[in-house]
């Protein structure tokens, strides 16, 4: 009887209404919409009887150490408004964890006949908050899982550049951290659609250097961001012997050259002095500061030829399976762009929006994010970028393809910079090596949310809103006079489970 009243009264404060975190008197409704009870989320957990079906049952990532403070003020909100048991900082536990224990959890209830652990699972969706490296960390995951019916997922932007919140409708601003914000979020997170997009599988394969190493090094030789590189462990079908191998996924792109210099710059600085990195306008503020001061501006004096992407590697890309063709790359590109999805250093557009007869000259097809091509965009330097500012402005389009690949030349330079979804590295390469070669193909889908806002097309809704208008190409991006003057194995997973646990001492604060 005890034991009946005391579960009678913890069903009734911890689901309806609990006292304000700030210790104040004033009660915080609890969000039933979206309430998870605890014996869905808690190993060893009773079935609980008379529990309502939430009408969009969420589970909530945190990066806690981003915004600034908002990552830790929105974690504290949205546990005082959801069960606390549902909402999860990063700094504590690694998705891939959380996740299993959840569909493990909901299995077991399942078969014991629960109906609410049916309709929960059906019904999940995933919230992550944080940077673009954040909300990579969970769509890696959520791949590796292999589920049949993976949840969809909305991202929160508490980065610097927000690329895919923004692609999606989230927005690029850091949000409201107080409870008619969030619930105002949530609600949007119940209306919005499901979208498909492609996931892209990267794998570079060098030997082993007679003298140095070859793994990736990011800023400052802290743990990089683990959904970018990571060596393949001994047992892996895809390790060679006298090879080193490594491997990741991204689903915004991949850069390399000059801009990810820049970025390298930027997280080498943030991570020297945190404490200057307090908000995305400083944030910002800096990083264009870096690109002065890196050289971006006034590349063809600072920066060698030797490091343009022609003169460091031989790019190939396949549009049709088994038909490897050479892509000419203009010498003065320093920066290549391989992008899946209308959103890069912080919502700009490099690839445009062709017009129909651009389209058929050049034998393209519109950007879609969910139809298995890649568009590849080159850069000059910063004022190149700038471009990109302007109505109708966009990067020299290079090519879409459904696989590419760099083939560094022997000795053309002893490292280079790369990025994935906003994550740099410093990547040496070994001078007496032949065969260093970096490979992008397309990995499957994942299911992304979409506001209202979405600035992604998809191929089975290509007049979605916000995309509808066709670019005229009026603005002269200089690409057609550039092309003139230069002449014109089976992957098993994209490595996510593995290679995100993360070390002991690793600080989720290296992620943006």
């Amino acid at each position: 009887m005890a034991r009946e009243m005391k579960q009678s009264i913890h069903n009734l404060f911890s689901k309806d209404q609990v006292p304000a975190a700030d210790g104040n008197s004033e009660t915080v409704e609890i969000l039933k919409d979206y309430y998870i009870p605890d014996y869905i989320l808690l190993p060893e957990s009773e079935t609980e009887q008379g529990c309502s079906v939430p009408e969009c049952p969420v589970i909530v990532f945190i990066n806690s150490k981003s915004g600034g403070q908002l990552g830790g003020e929105l974690l504290v909100t949205c546990r005082s408004i959801l069960n606390r048991n549902q909402v999860f900082d990063l700094g504590e536990k690694t998705p891939d964890k959380v996740l299993h224990q959840l569909y493990f959890n909901l299995e077991k209830h399942k078969k014991n006949g629960d109906n609410l652990s049916a309709e929960i699972q059906r019904k999940l969706r995933i919230v992550v908050a944080g940077g673009d490296g954040t909300a990579g960390w969970l769509l890696g995951v959520v791949s590796d899982l292999k589920l049949a019916q993976p949840p969809p997922i909305a991202t929160m932007p508490l980065g610097t550049g927000n690329n895919l919140p923004f692609s999606f409708g989230w927005g690029k601003k850091n949000p409201g951290t107080n409870h008619q914000s969030v619930k105002a979020f949530l609600e949007q997170v119940k209306d919005a659609k499901e979208m498909k997009i492609d996931s892209w599988h990267i794998l570079m394969r060098m030997r082993a250097p007679k003298e140095g190493a070859c793994d990736p090094i990011a800023p400052l030789d802290l743990p990089h961001s683990l959904h970018a590189f990571h060596r393949v462990s001994p047992s892996d079908e895809m390790n060679e012997e006298g090879y080193h191998t490594f491997r990741g996924g991204f689903w915004n792109y991949f850069s390399m050259g000059m801009d990810a210099q820049v970025s390298y710059a930027f997280h080498s600085e943030r991570k020297l002095h945190p404490e200057k990195f307090k908000n995305q306008l400083v944030n910002q503020t800096t990083y264009a500061k870096l690109s002065c001061t890196q050289g971006w501006f006034c590349a063809s004096l600072m920066h060698p030829s030797s490091r343009n992407i022609a003169q460091l590697a031989k790019v190939k890309i396949m549009k049709k399976p088994g038909e490897w063709i050479d892509l000419h790359i203009p010498r003065s590109i320093r920066s290549i762009v391989c992008l899946n999805l209308p959103s890069f250093s912080g919502g700009l557009n490099p690839w445009g929006k062709p017009s129909k007869q651009k389209l058929h000259s050049r034998d393209l097809t519109p950007p879609y994010v969910d139809d298995g091509f890649i568009e590849v965009v080159g850069f000059r330097d910063a004022w190149h970028g700038l471009i990109l500012f302007a109505p109708k402005g966009h990067g020299t389009r290079l090519a879409q393809a459904n696989r590419i690949r760099f083939e560094f030349n022997k000795g053309g330079a002893d490292h280079t910079f790369m990025r994935i979804d906003g994550e740099p590295w410093k990547q040496p390469l070994p001078m007496d090596d032949e065969t260093v070669v970096v490979e992008i193909s397309h990995f499957g889908q994942v299911s992304m949310l979409a506001n209202t806002h979405c600035q992604s097309r998809s191929i089975n809704a290509p007049y979605s809103p916000s995309s509808t208008e066709d670019e005229d190409d009026g603005y002269n991006s200089n690409e057609d006079a550039l092309e003139e003057e230069e002449g014109s194995e089976e992957r098993k997973k994209l490595g996510a489970a593995d290679t995100f646990r993360l070390p002991e001492d690793f600080d989720v604060a290296h992620l943006s």
